[in-house]
């Protein structure tokens, strides 16, 4: 049993970290920290921070997600919570009615992003942390975790993955964090941290056509780990943030390839929002 002295030690342990916890420092864009206030039936409806209709399987976003018992990311909301995306054998997207069958996702779009919204103009700051969980990913399959997918649906300004890259199986080690640009090409890799928030940023220029990447561990301010570099960022578009899992075995990824039955895999989110980098301005 605890005692009253080790409970008001814990309490205020607690309350303290959360007090640590910075605010964004720039004008917010897009909005995707979960409140408080959210339980699982908020994600389908209109109250939620995400789109309640896409993107996923027949499945509703209450049968899907998760609101773990974890400690907050860095820049969740005062007494926010984390979100846990789950994917299964049910994680069929059917754009339009046509299954992909050959992808398991589950991606959470802002409610606000419309795809040609503020967060696509000037200089924007994506950020979000993640953290793993129980339901460990399969590495031998590529995951796209984070991403911004042009309006035309032809290709993304940048991808957030992790495992083996199909067509690249040696340039990165399979189990580490990976951010492409928008050719695909690797802009930076590392290795994930257990047990802790890992917390990203990238800061997108629009009219000069750059990307600079941020990182940091638990509550640790943000450091860039890449310097500024060329990127195109044309296109608007949409942010996701869940998983996107490729098959294996196949050249045509959308439509066909293995997937492993009866499994259960998922990722651990908070802190997501985009800001208004103009004059530099990054929260860290």
């Amino acid at each position: 049993m605890i005692s009253l002295l080790g409970a008001i030690a814990l309490f205020s342990a607690v309350t303290a970290g959360q007090c640590d916890k910075p605010a964004p420092t720039c004008p917010i864009v897009l909005d995707g920290r979960v409140p408080s206030t959210a339980n699982l039936a908020t994600f389908d409806t209109k109250s939620s921070p995400f789109s309640p209709d896409n993107v996923k399987g027949p499945q509703k976003w209450s049968e899907i997600l998760k609101l773990p018992k974890v400690p907050a990311s860095r820049f969740d909301l005062p007494g926010g919570q984390p979100v846990e995306v789950v994917i299964n054998d049910k994680s069929i997207f059917s754009p339009g009615g046509k299954p992909q069958n050959g992808f398991r996702r589950a991606g959470l779009i802002p409610a606000a992003n419309s795809g040609t919204d503020p967060s696509t103009v000037g200089i924007k700051t994506f950020h979000w942390s993640v953290r793993q969980s129980a339901k460990k990913l399969n590495t031998s399959h590529e995951y796209i975790n984070v991403w911004h997918e042009r309006n035309d649906y032809n290709g993304n300004q940048f991808n957030f993955q992790t495992g083996a890259l199909i067509g690249k199986e040696t340039l990165t080690k399979k189990d580490d964090w990976k951010v492409l640009g928008k050719d695909d090409k690797v802009i930076w890799s590392g290795g994930k941290v257990s047990g802790e928030w890992e917390n990203f940023a990238i800061t997108l220029d629009y009219t000069k056509n750059t990307a600079q990447l941020y990182h940091s561990v638990g509550n640790a301010p943000l450091k860039s780990i890449t310097g500024v570099v060329k990127n195109d960022n044309s296109g608007g578009g949409q942010m996701q943030i869940g998983l996107l899992k490729k098959p294996t075995g196949t050249k045509d990824v959308v439509n066909s390839g293995t997937q492993q039955s009866n499994f259960e895999e998922s990722l651990i989110f908070g802190g997501i929002f985009v800001e208004d980098s103009a004059n530099g301005c990054v929260s860290k």
